[in-house]
C-alpha cells in the first residue's frame, strides 16, 4: 500500500477542486448552438489545440507502466513510434480536409460521403471505440490506492468528477480542464525522474538491475505481436479525438501544425514516461501487479510534496483523455445515433436536442465505461480488444470519404465497414474459443483489415 502525508492529500484534493472550477467557469463563455457546445465554436488556436491534442491522446498512463515494466524500452516502439508515424500521416493528409468539411463527427463524414445505414453503424462503432473504459480503471485504481476505498467506488466516484462539468459546459469546458492537465501532467513526470537518479544513479543502474531484453527494442516480444500493436496504432486515423480538434480549429494550418507539435510533445513525455518505467523494473523486481508500476515507484523515491506533485500528474494524464473520450461518446450518441434516427421540425429543436441527447450519451457512456472497467480489469487488455475489432471496420471507409480517387459507392462502403468489423470480432473469439490469444496463431485484425480492404477493392473495380 502506498502513504500519502497530509499535504499530498490537501494538494490532490486542491487539483480536483481546481479542475471543477476551470471545467464550470468555462461552461459560462459562448453561446447556446450545436457548434458551440459541439466544437467551443470552431475558434481553438495552435496553443490551445496543443494543449488539448497532447493530453487527450495520452490518457492509459498506468497501461503505459504496466507495458514498460515488463517489457522495458519496447514501450517506446510499441506505444511511441507507430503512434508518431500515423499522426505525422494524419497531420500531412487528413488534418486540412477535416477541417474543410465543417462537420461535427466522423459519422457525419460518412454520411456526407456515403449514406445513412454507413453513418450509424459507423457511430455505433465510433462510439465503443471511445469507450473510457480503460481510463476509467486506471482512476479507480488510482483512486483506491489515495483513499482507501473499494474500486468500485473509487471508479464510479472519480469518473463523476471527470465529467460533470461536461454537462454545461460541452467541448469548451473540456478543453480549457485539457489546458491545466497538459501543464501538470508534464510537471508531475518530470519530478520523479531526478528523485531516482539521485538516488539509484543513472544509465549504469538502469542496465545493470533489469533483465537484459528490457534494454532491446523488442523487449523479448515476438515480431508479430509488435507488428499488430503498429496495426493498432492506425486508430490514430479514426480517432474522434483527432477529428474532432480538427473540426474545432480556427483553420486548416492550426490542425496540421498543431499536430506536428503535438508529436513534439508527445516523444518528450514518453521519454519521461519509459524512464520512469525502467526505474521502476530497476528498484522493484518483484511487483505482483505491474500495472502499480508508477505509484509503486513514487512510494519508494518521492518525499511529502514530490509525492502529491506526481499523483497529480498521473490523475492529469488520465482525467483528460476520460473526459474527452466520454464527451466524444456522448456526441456521437446524441448527434450520430439519435440525431440521424429522429427528425425535428427546425433546425433550432435539432440543436436542443442534440444538446439533450448528448448529455444522455456522456451518462450512457460512463456507466458503460464503469461497468467494463470492473469485469475486465487489464487496462492493455481493454486497449486490444477494441483496437483490434474496431479499428478494421472504420479505417477504409473513413480514410477512403476524405479522398475522392478512393471513394467507392455506399453500399460498398457499407459491406467494407461490416467486413472489417465482423472478421475481426468473429476472427476474435475464434481464437478465444480455441483457448488461445489468437486463432490459428493469426491476429484478428488480418484478416479484418484483409476482408474490408478485399470489398473496397471490389467496389473501386465495380465502379
Amino acid at each position: 500500500m502506498i502513504h500519502l502525508a497530509p499535504v499530498d492529500i490537501v494538494l490532490i484534493l486542491a487539483y480536483f477542486s481546481l479542475i471543477l472550477v476551470v471545467g464550470f467557469r468555462a461552461a459560462k463563455k459562448g453561446d447556446s448552438s450545436a457548434s458551440e457546445f459541439l466544437l467551443a465554436g470552431r475558434t481553438l488556436t495552435l496553443p490551445v489545440f496543443v494543449a488539448t491534442l497532447v493530453s487527450t491522446w495520452y490518457g492509459g498512463i498506468l497501461g503505459i507502466g504496466e507495458f514498460s515494466y515488463q517489457f522495458g524500452l519496447s514501450n517506446w516502439i510499441v506505444f511511441g513510434m507507430p503512434y508518431y508515424v500515423f499522426a505525422m500521416v494524419f497531420a500531412l493528409f487528413i488534418a486540412k480536409r477535416a477541417r474543410s468539411t465543417n462537420l461535427f463527427t466522423i459519422p457525419d463524414k460518412l454520411f456526407a460521403a456515403y449514406d445513412k445505414k454507413t453513418s450509424l453503424f459507423g457511430a455505433v462503432l465510433t462510439f465503443i471505440l471511445v469507450s473510457p473504459a480503460s481510463l476509467a480503471l486506471m482512476l479507480g485504481i488510482l483512486i483506491q490506492l489515495m483513499f482507501g476505498v473499494s474500486l468500485a467506488a473509487g471508479t464510479i466516484i472519480s469518473t463523476i468528477v471527470t465529467v460533470v462539468y461536461l454537462f454545461s459546459g460541452g467541448f469548451r469546458s473540456d478543453v480549457a480542464v485539457n489546458i491545466v492537465e497538459f501543464v501538470v501532467m508534464f510537471v508531475g513526470f518530470a519530478v520523479v525522474l531526478p528523485f531516482a537518479y539521485s538516488q539509484y544513479g543513472g544509465l549504469a543502474f538502469l542496465t545493470s538491475h533489469v533483465p537484459p531484453l528490457h534494454m532491446t527494442w523488442h523487449g523479448g516480444n515476438s515480431m508479430q505481436y509488435i507488428i499488430v500493436w503498429f496495426f493498432i496504432a492506425l486508430w490514430t486515423l479514426v480517432d474522434p479525438s483527432f477529428h474532432q480538434r480538427c473540426y474545432a480549429a480556427k483553420d486548416g494550418a492550426t490542425a496540421q501544425r498543431g499536430i506536428i507539435v503535438s508529436i513534439g510533445f508527445w516523444l518528450v513525455f514518453d521519454f519521461l514516461t519509459s524512464t520512469a518505467g525502467l526505474y521502476a523494473r530497476a528498484i522493484l523486481p518483484n511487483l505482483q501487479q505491474p500495472v502499480l508500476a508508477y505509484p509503486m515507484l513514487a512510494e519508494a523515491v518521492l518525499p511529502p510534496i514530490a509525492k502529491g506533485v506526481f499523483y497529480i500528474g498521473m490523475l492529469a494524464t488520465i482525467m483528460s483523455t476520460l473526459s474527452s473520450y466520454t464527451f466524444i461518446a456522448g456526441v456521437t450518441f446524441g448527434n450520430d445515433i439519435i440525431g440521424r434516427l429522429v427528425s425535428s421540425a427546425t433546425e433550432e429543436a435539432r440543436e436542443r436536442s442534440v444538446r439533450q441527447w448528448t448529455k444522455a450519451g456522456i451518462v450512457l457512456a460512463g456507466t458503460l465505461a464503469v461497468v467494463l472497467a470492473l469485469t475486465m480489469p487489464s487496462v492493455v487488455k481493454l486497449w486490444y480488444v477494441i483496437g483490434t475489432c474496431i479499428i478494421p471496420g472504420l479505417l477504409v471507409p473513413v480514410l477512403a470519404s476524405y479522398f475522392q480517387s478512393l471513394k467507392i459507392s455506399a453500399a460498398f462502403a457499407f459491406a467494407s465497414m461490416c467486413g472489417g468489423f465482423f472478421g475481426s470480432t468473429l476472427w476474435f473469439f475464434a481464437g478465444q474459443y480455441s483457448g488461445g490469444s489468437s486463432f490459428h496463431g493469426v491476429e484478428p485484425m488480418y484478416p479484418g483489415l484483409a476482408a474490408s480492404l478485399c470489398v473496397w477493392g471490389i467496389g473501386k473495380l465495380t465502379k
